[in-house]
Parts: C-alpha cells; sequence; structure tokens
C-alpha cells in the first residue's frame, strides 16, 4: 500500500512541480487517479489516526447517523471516492477493541460501505435498521458511545433532530445513560493532517498560488479597462478549466487615491453591476481558494499596479506590506500545543501594540473544510476572543490559514490602507510551517516578480 502511494505521489509531483510551465488541464490528475489518492489516505486516516482520537477522547464507541443528501459533515469525509452522499439511510460504527484488535468499523446498511466498512445488517434476520444497529451494540457493551451534537461546530453537529429521536427510541435506557458528545472526537478527525496528507498538501496550495499568479498579471489585467469583476470571474473559469472546484466565490477588491475612502469587511462582500475599474497606481487585492483531493486552500495577496515610468511598488506600500509579514511572524511565533485560539489571539495582538502594528487576526483552520474545525483565533469583528470555538486548545498535525491585515495610513492617499494577507500552514506540535510558502513582496503589473516564498 505504501509503495501505491509513493507511485501516486510521483505522478502528481511530475503534474505541478515544474512551477515555471504554464498550468493546463494535464497538470491535474485524472477522476481515476484521484479516486485512488483520496481511498488510500482515507484507509491510512481509519487505520491509524482514528484508535489514536478514539483512546485521547475516551470514547470506545462512535456512532455517525445521517441520511442521503443531509450528510453530516464528519460522515462526508469518511465515504469512499466512489460513494458522492449517503444512501438511504447510512450508519457508521466504530467500536475500539483495544491496541491489539484494533477499531472495529461496520456499516449498518444494506452493503458495504467501500473496502473500509463492513456491511452489518442482515435484513433477513432485523428488518428494522434501528434494531440492528441497538444489537450491535447491546453485543460490544460500549462504555461511552460517542454521537455528533456540538454547540460550538457545526461540523460536529451533524446528527439531526429526526435521527436522534428515532435512535433514541429504539435504544435501551441503560445505554442512552452512556451516550456523549463526541464534539472533539469530531473535530480531532477534521483538523488532524497526516503524513500522507502533508505530503500532497503542497502541491494542493502551490496550484493556488500559480492560479494566482497568473490572474495577477499583464495576461489578464489591463489597466483602465479590466474591472474587479471581469478578475473573480476569469479565476472562476480558470478553477473550471482546470477540472478544479473552490469552496467559496473569490474576492478581489482595489484600494487606491481614487477608491472608496476607507476600506471596509464587509464591502467585499457586496455585489457591484459592472465592478471597479482597476487603473494604474491601484493596490489589488484577492481572496482565493481551491478543493483538490479533499483538501482546501484559502490565500489573499496583493499586485500593485504600476503608473508610467515607475518600475517598483512606492516604498510606503512596500513598508507597509512588511508590516503585515511582521504580524503573521508575531502570530506564528506563539503557536504551542494546548493554548487556545483565545490566548493566541490576545497574546499577538499585546505584542503587535507594542511595535506599533494596528493589527486585526482572523485566523481558522483548513484542511477538509475551508472554514475548518479547530481553534478560532480570532475574528474580524471579535478581535477579544470567541467564545466557544476560541477556547479549543492546539493540537500538533493541524493546518491553519493565517489570516490577518495590517491597517497602515497612507499619506499620498490621505486614507488608511490595509494590508490584508492570508496562507495556509501546518503546526506539526513544535513549530509551525508555511505549507508553500508566503508573499514577501507585492507583485507588480504589468512586469511580473518572482513569486517570492
Amino acid at each position: 500500500m505504501q509503495y501505491r502511494f509513493l507511485l501516486l505521489l510521483l505522478l502528481l509531483f511530475s503534474a505541478c512541480g515544474l512551477q515555471a510551465q504554464p498550468l493546463s488541464p494535464s497538470t491535474i490528475l485524472s477522476e481515476r487517479e484521484r479516486s485512488r489518492v483520496v481511498d488510500d489516505i482515507l484507509e491510512d486516516r481509519f487505520n491509524n489516526l482514528l484508535p489514536q482520537l478514539m483512546r485521547r477522547e475516551g470514547i470506545d464507541m462512535w456512532v455517525i447517523i445521517s441520511r442521503e443528501y443531509n450528510e453530516d459533515p464528519v460522515l462526508k469525509t469518511m465515504l469512499p471516492s466512489t460513494w458522492l452522499s449517503a444512501r438511504r439511510r447510512t450508519v457508521m460504527v466504530f467500536f475500539d477493541q483495544g491496541a491489539e484488535k484494533g477499531v472495529e468499523k461496520l456499516a449498518i446498511a444494506r452493503y458495504d460501505v467501500g473496502n473500509l466498512l463492513k456491511g452489518a445488517w442482515d435484513i433477513d434476520v432485523r428488518p428494522n435498521q434501528w434494531e440492528a444497529l441497538v444489537k450491535i451494540i447491546q453485543d460490544r457493551k460500549p462504555k461511552k458511545i460517542g454521537l455528533n451534537f456540538s454547540k460550538n461546530y457545526a461540523h460536529a453537529d451533524g446528527l439531526t433532530f429526526t435521527e436522534h429521536g428515532e435512535f433514541l427510541e429504539k435504544l435501551p435506557v441503560d445505554y442512552q445513560k452512556r451516550l456523549v458528545s463526541a464534539e472533539r472526537l469530531s473535530v480531532g478527525w477534521l483538523e488532524t493532517r497526516t503524513e500522507k496528507e502533508m505530503a500532497i498538501y503542497p502541491l494542493i496550495c502551490r496550484l493556488s498560488h500559480q492560479i494566482i499568479q497568473e490572474g495577477f498579471s499583464e495576461q489578464v489585467i489591463q489597466p483602465g479597462v479590466t474591472t474587479t469583476d471581469d478578475v473573480v470571474w476569469w479565476f472562476r473559469q480558470r478553477i473550471t478549466d482546470l477540472g478544479l472546484e473552490t469552496w467559496f466565490h473569490p474576492t478581489v477588491d482595489v484600494q487606491g487615491s481614487g477608491s472608496p475612502q476607507d476600506f471596509d469587511h464587509l464591502k467585499t462582500f457586496s455585489k457591484k453591476a459592472s465592478g471597479q475599474v482597476i487603473r494604474a497606481g491601484d493596490l489589488l487585492h484577492v481572496d482565493f481558494g481551491i478543493t483538490y483531493l479533499r483538501l482546501n486552500t484559502d490565500q489573499q495577496q496583493h499586485a500593485y499596479i504600476l503608473r508610467p515610468g515607475e518600475t517598483e511598488v512606492p516604498d510606503v506600500l512596500r513598508k507597509a506590506f512588511q508590516q503585515g509579514n511582521r504580524l503573521q511572524d508575531i502570530l506564528t511565533e506563539r503557536y504551542k500545543a494546548g493554548k487556545t485560539g483565545n490566548q493566541l489571539l490576545l497574546e499577538a495582538l499585546e505584542q503587535a501594540k507594542k511595535e506599533g502594528i494596528r493589527g486585526t487576526i482572523y485566523t481558522h483552520p483548513i484542511g477538509v473544510h475551508g472554514h475548518a474545525a479547530g481553534p478560532t483565533i480570532g475574528m474580524w469583528d471579535q478581535q477579544n476572543g470567541v467564545p466557544g470555538p476560541g477556547d479549543y486548545p492546539l493540537f500538533a498535525n493541524t493546518a491553519y490559514s493565517i489570516e490577518l491585515n495590517a491597517a497602515i495610513e497612507v499619506p499620498e492617499w490621505k486614507k488608511t490602507v490595509r494590508i490584508m494577507l492570508e496562507e495556509d500552514g501546518f503546526f506539526d506540535g513544535t513549530s509551525f510551517r508555511y505549507i508553500d510558502g508566503r508573499q514577501t513582496e507585492i507583485f507588480t503589473i504589468p512586469r511580473k516578480l518572482p513569486y517570492v516564498k
């Protein structure tokens, strides 16, 4: 199995390892090749990660119940590549039999779920699916039964009211007393990145970076003609043409002497009929991400439109960008296992204030979801901490979109400019690193600068 994954990894590297070459659909793995990668990673997660998490959280049975087209977010990440949704009612049961036997993986369904979950419902013996599930539970006598209900995380709140009620009608009272929230187990499953996932994540982040660089170039943008909406839809079309997907609609916005007086976060979500014309002297910003091999990216970068005669980004903007990079460092230098998202937020903001940086931090986990489960490190409108998700601790082997901005006065424009940055990174439990580097200089249009890590 390891040999097969290495072959697929080599295929990925050969497809997108040459950054200088233009992207094309041939850069992306075929559907069949993607399926092999997804299933190989899923098998590794079931066999190696799941037992660790169940024991860490003290849950010896995890029951996940979901109906077709109303899938539990966790269950969606556990389906094999050929299952695009649950089928009828799909019930997964994971039972920890101990270190020697490992975790038993069962599906209370009419058939196996791929090759990883064995079908355990004999309809001829027990026509009622709930009764079949209860028999599985009674035979194994778990001490704690985890169900997916959660106040803090929608990702971990996938058990619907109806399914919960029908399950309790059949479950004996003695076992009802053993029911617990599987919130932390669900979050652990969703947030933890495995070695195999981290072998391919840099390639996914690189693809996303390359698409941004294509969009922020003279091949796409003609100052005085191209609008921000034009660039947004170029990004959407480029993603489709490459055979990729995105988990959110990109935004492209402008700050400059002729743009609105002050940047407003809410305006990035407002719709304009034709968009704003991009002009020389503008500072351009994009918020962009892709989905590939069940992993997501989320990146924000900047480009400057050179005025006639200019060959470099104005010094005031370069210094502003350095403050944005410094704010990133202030946050990531404080990553330490066990700290909560709120602790990280307040420590970083305190240091930024000492250094004279007007920072706003709204960093979030990333992985199988874009705005993923894990410790929330601020929201743009909650800079004193986020109750609930902000109180969740930092664990090893987790990924984050380092999202923030630094506000700087630009006298020439008579306004405040925000350097809005977002880059995907990985925390291994000891140190933090950017998965495919980060932007350290503002790109220029029309002259392209090399991508700097």
